[in-house]
């Protein structure tokens, strides 16, 4: 897999049926281990281990519904009233991050209405503060604080 511009991670990663699978701490399941899994993986292993996100607080391939089309958020971090938090979208390294990601990130954002959202390819990640309504959004320098003071 890509070297990612995120801390490593300390994972299980197994061959089953010809395929590499990563364990994921949250689903706690063998996942197909594809490049945007292994950002999402990445991603989850910052936001637990060195940002202290409480893991009982995150979620991954949550369903939601926009306009009546099934979609998937990639991660979502909620606060202690179970209220959207922070909404991070993954995308595979080679994948650019441009207005067509954002994009997503914010229509999938008009469902949940989290205060923060962010995109990333493991390469780059970038972090917004969103308006009201996400009306508008403010690049920030790296992720928000966890929603609560509990460090796992």
């Amino acid at each position: 897999m890509t070297n990612l511009n995120l801390p490593p991670i300390n994972c299980k990663i197994t061959e089953i049926e010809g395929k590499n699978q990563i364990f994921d701490i949250i689903r706690k399941k063998n996942i197909v281990l594809t490049p945007e899994e292994w950002v999402r993986q990445h991603v989850v292993h910052l936001l637990i281990h060195q940002l202290g996100f409480s893991k009982s607080l995150i979620k991954v391939e949550g369903g939601l519904s926009y306009h009546g089309m099934a979609k998937r958020s990639d991660i979502v971090v909620f606060d202690q009233q179970a209220k959207p938090y922070l909404l991070i979208e993954c995308k595979a390294p080679e994948v650019k991050l441009d207005r067509k990601t954002i994009s997503q990130a914010s229509i999938y954002n008009k469902t949940l209405d989290a205060p923060f959202v962010a995109i990333s390819n493991g390469l780059k990640t970038y972090c917004f503060e969103m308006g009201v309504n996400g009306a508008s959004s403010v690049q920030m320098k790296g992720f928000p604080e966890p929603p609560t003071a509990v460090k796992q």
